[in-house]
């Protein structure tokens, strides 16, 4: 996977219109969640991009510095697409999602809110639950903190 790391502002229209698809994609279409993607917090993260040998874009995250979505920076719509699953792809993503946060905003804590079934694959990678379950789009989640 080769990573790519982007303010808002440094995007193409290309590597834009194929971040939004992958998330449209997946979260509206795969998981059938009609929901307000575009949320005008695009402009304030930092966009993790990773790309397949092919130069398809295969996974992404998107990283926050502290007190902008929660007190703590976070990582946020993380997705990764179906051609990418079960290789490694998502450990792989939040491993460098956490790296980068940590290489741009500082080592300091992380909360994420994490659909409730990958609770288990995120709390390996030393993530542990802090809330209730709670509805976000229809969809359980948990938030969770390193």
């Amino acid at each position: 996977m080769r990573w790519e790391t982007k303010k808002f502002e440094e995007l193409s229209t290309t590597e834009l219109y194929a971040i939004l698809h992958l998330r449209s994609e997946i979260f509206v279409v795969e998981q059938n969640c009609p929901y307000q993607d575009l949320d005008y917090s695009d402009q304030k993260a930092l966009h993790l991009m990773g790309y397949d040998e092919e130069g398809r874009l295969a996974a992404y995250t998107r990283l926050f510095d502290k007190g902008i979505k929660f007190k703590e920076a976070s990582i946020g719509r993380v997705v990764t697409a179906a051609f990418a699953r079960g290789k490694g792809a998502g450990r792989s993503l939040m491993e460098e999602s956490i790296h980068q946060v940590y290489k741009h905003f500082g080592t300091q804590p992380i909360r994420i809110g994490a659909q409730q079934y990958l609770e288990k694959f995120y709390g390996s990678l030393g993530f542990t639950t802090v809330s209730d379950m709670y509805l976000e789009d229809n969809i359980p989640h948990v938030e969770m903190l390193k």
